[in-house]
Parts: structure tokens; sequence; C-alpha cells
């Protein structure tokens, strides 16, 4: 209780019920298969709809595409969870690489990604089992371009183009679990969830100030050897936040007409402490 209470009183936590109303209107409760409830009313799958780093998405860009990314644009969010049904497993970027075919493909903080993943499998009731659903994943957890490659998905724009760590989190081999079965999903997941949340304070947050203390927005923050496709901003307060494993991180601090700044930092385990507001979202 201790726990869930300094979460609330530290941690900006946003809920999206469902990025896809329509699907849902149209999905059939108890259905473990098909594809109704997978598109939106003009025919498209949302989760194939984002911008991608590896491909050209030719699909048009949905209402409800655009409504997340202009959402995704005013926060600044720094660790996701995006539920889906279809099987046990939590799923990690990358979900696309250039060739299109499935293969492990590793994004600049893939040791981060791989460690999310455990802390949420490890804390569910039986997806680190990883044989759930007649499909087998080690530790259950996946790297999402070694499963399947998509072109355009949540979790892969979100970590790419806004530097929120997502992981896509399968909770059940039915794709549209009918309603009784809901308290069962939240048992199961409940731990998961909440230690998940947690994490968003793993690593190192701060602000960049002038001289006259006050906020430098749009200052890159580059951790050293870790290659941002879309090199990390501070906001509009000059606020950062990188989440790490504990370890030692050379840090270097750019922005015109200021001095480049490097510096050493040792990241500890702060994932049980809330002592900073970061922002958290579940979709």
């Amino acid at each position: 209780m201790k726990t869930i209470t300094s979460l609330v009183n530290n941690t900006r936590i946003h809920i999206l019920p469902s990025m896809n109303p329509d699907g849902f209107e149209m999905s059939v409760p108890g259905a473990c298969s098909g594809v109704d409830g997978r598109y939106n009313k003009n025919g498209v799958d949302l989760n194939r709809n984002f911008p991608d780093l590896f491909s050209i998405n030719q699909v048009t860009i949905e209402p409800e595409t655009l409504a997340v990314m202009r959402w995704t644009d005013m926060e600044t969010f720094v660790l996701s969870a995006n539920l889906h049904g279809g099987a046990v497993v939590a799923a990690y970027p990358y979900d696309n690489n250039m060739s299109g075919k499935s293969r492990y493909t590793k994004s600049p903080d893939d040791d981060v990604f791989r460690y999310l993943a455990s802390i949420y499998s490890i804390n569910h009731r039986r997806m680190f089992k990883g044989n759930q659903c007649k499909m087998s994943f080690p530790g259950g957890v996946v790297n999402g371009a070694s499963w399947y490659t998509l072109i355009g998905s949540l979790q892969d724009y979100g970590y790419i183009w806004t530097h929120c760590y997502e992981l896509t989190i399968e909770v059940s081999c039915c794709k549209y679990p009918s309603a009784e079965r809901l308290q069962f999903y939240w048992a199961e997941n409940k731990k998961a969830l909440i230690q998940f949340i947690t994490h968003v304070h793993l690593g190192v947050k701060g602000r960049v100030l002038d001289d006259k203390q006050n906020p430098i927005a749009n200052t890159s923050v580059l951790v050293m050897g870790r290659d941002d496709v879309m090199p990390y901003k501070t906001n509009q307060l000059g606020e950062y936040y990188k989440i790490l494993k504990p370890g030692s991180y050379m840090f270097r601090v750019e922005s015109p007409g200021y001095v480049p700044l490097m510096v050493n930092i040792h990241v500890k385990d702060t994932s049980h402490m809330c002592s900073e507001r970061n922002s958290v979202t579940h979709c």
C-alpha cells in the first residue's frame, strides 16, 4: 500500500482506456481469434499506422493516431505499457528493421528494454514461464522484430520520436476476453503493473538551467555510446529523463550558444524511490 501511495503522490500516471473505440464496439467478447475489433471504422489497424523508422508507411494517418501523437508531444512521457491480447508476453523495440524479415533488432537501449520486460514478466503470475498460449518465449519476453516485423507500431514510434520507453504487454491468449474474465487478468497483472510503473524512477532525471537558474529548453542530453535516432531534447521546463540500468555513464549536454558539458554520472537503483515527479502512461 505504501508503494501505491508513493506512486500516486509522486508520479504522473495517465491511462488511455482504448485507442480504438470503433474496434472495441465491433469486437466480439470472448473471441480468441479473428479480426473483428482490430480495425477502426475506416478499416485501418491503428498499431500499423504510426510513422516508421525503417519503412515508408503508405497508409493515411488516422484521427486516433494523430490524437495520440499530439498527446505524446504535449506530455513528457517516460515509460509506457501498451496492453494487447493474443499472447502472454512482454515485447520490446524494435518491431521492424531494414530487411523486413523476422530477426532480433536491437535499439540503442536494448539492455534497458530487456530489463524492463523481464521486470514485468517475473512479477506476472505466469508470463515468466514463457510457454503460454501454445507459444514459446524464453523468460516471457521477446524482441518485437524477432517475433514478427510490423510497420508503424505505437511502441517503436513512442520510443524513437518521443523517447518514451514503451513495451507491448500481451496479457491474454484470447484477443477479446469476455468481461467476466477481467478480474482474473487484473489479478495476474496487478503486481507486474505496479512494479513496472516504479521503474519510471530508474535512471537519471534533472533540469538544465543557465547561470541565472532559467530553464534551457531543446537542449540535447546525450548518453555516450547510445546513439538515439532522435537526440533527446529537454522540455520547456528544461527537464530531462533517461531510464538507465545501474552503472556509470558519460553524458554530453549541448545547446546552441552554450559551451557543451561532459559529465560522468553513476546511476543507482532508484526504482523504489519516488522523490520527484515523472510521467508514465498506460495505453
